[in-house]
């Protein structure tokens, strides 16, 4: 599966029957990847989505509704969320009855999103590995993967030196060599805007490997631990963790400054770098237009989606 991103196939959605009235909500979403094999639904594993929709179904588990979520951005197996977005459709008669206040326990705030998220967090677990941190009415035609307009990612390294933490260690890979932060970031910078990054997504059936690369920068911490910040509108399978590991080649001086841009324009996938472990990746922050775009914009990156499909197959 992908680090983030939305690619031509399409997420099974928890839409409600075309007659009954539903509400939509927007949850933000944290987890601790590292027990989890991604985030995507799957057979006989553990993973966020799985985890997330048993907590709905349990809550919902008398109504006949079994609610189905919509995410900004699937993640990879190991990798870590912060501020991973999704959508749920509820049915009205279903939300008012799961959220209907019971007898002799009052509920201090009685609002719909704000019991959804008190009782999903009461069946996840108040130490559990995900966390449900926003629950919200959504706005008019908002869609969690499709209205977003960019996704921000971290990665963090700790090389020789670096201060090493244990209690980081499940979000922090350790290099035992010295590194050089800025001549990383001089060859990161330069892979930003619009380009086929073919050089660094592995092939999918019916995928684009074009996308702009907003941002991407490297930064020592006080503690010597080097973060990466990258930014695009989109991510394919495995992009970040390989421009990470074409920049820790650069930091190593097995690769020029230059390399990763050159690279970048062959356009062809390259054995010149090794791709990072997941466990240092963690999804930051998913961006969305205002309210009054969102349709707009979701209708937009659909479209744009279902023209590249419709292309590869005639």
């Amino acid at each position: 599966m992908p680090e983030n991103e939305p690619t031509a196939e399409t997420d099974v959605a928890g839409h409600a029957p075309d007659d009954a009235p539903a509400v939509r909500f927007r949850l933000g979403i944290a987890y601790d990847g590292t027990d989890f094999s991604g985030w995507s639904r799957q057979p006989r594993l553990r993973t966020v989505q799985g985890v997330l929709e048993e907590a709905l179904a349990t809550l919902f588990r008398r109504t006949g509704v079994t609610p189905r979520l919509t995410v900004a951005g699937r993640t990879d197996a190991g990798v870590h969320a912060l501020g991973q977005v999704a959508h749920v459709d509820l049915p009205v008669d279903a939300l008012a009855s799961v959220t209907r206040a019971r007898r002799g326990h009052p509920e201090h705030d009685s609002a719909p999103a704000a019991v959804l998220a008190r009782r999903l967090t009461g069946i996840l677990g108040h130490d559990a590995d995900v966390v449900v941190t926003q629950v919200e009415q959504a706005p008019a035609g908002f869609d969690a993967r499709f209205s977003a307009i960019w996704r921000r990612y971290e990665y963090r390294v700790a090389d020789a030196s670096a201060r090493h933490d244990p209690l980081e260690r499940r979000r922090t890979v350790s290099i035992p060599r010295d590194l050089d932060v800025a001549a990383m970031d001089a060859a990161s910078g330069a892979l930003c805007g619009l380009h086929d990054f073919a050089a660094y997504c592995k092939p999918r059936d019916e995928a684009t490997t074009i996308r702009t690369l907003q941002q991407y920068r490297w930064v020592r911490l006080d503690d010597g631990v080097l973060v990466a910040s990258l930014q695009a509108d989109a991510f394919c399978h495995s992009m970040v963790r390989a421009l990470i590991g074409a920049a820790v080649a650069v930091g190593e001086g097995r690769l020029e400054v230059g390399d990763p841009r050159a690279l970048l324009e062959a356009a062809e996938r390259t054995s010149a770098f090794t791709v990072m472990p997941a466990k240092g990746l963690t999804l930051t922050e998913v961006g969305y237009p205002d309210d009054h775009e969102l349709e707009a914009r979701a209708g937009q990156t659909r479209a744009r989606r279902e023209l590249h499909v419709e292309g590869l197959i005639g």
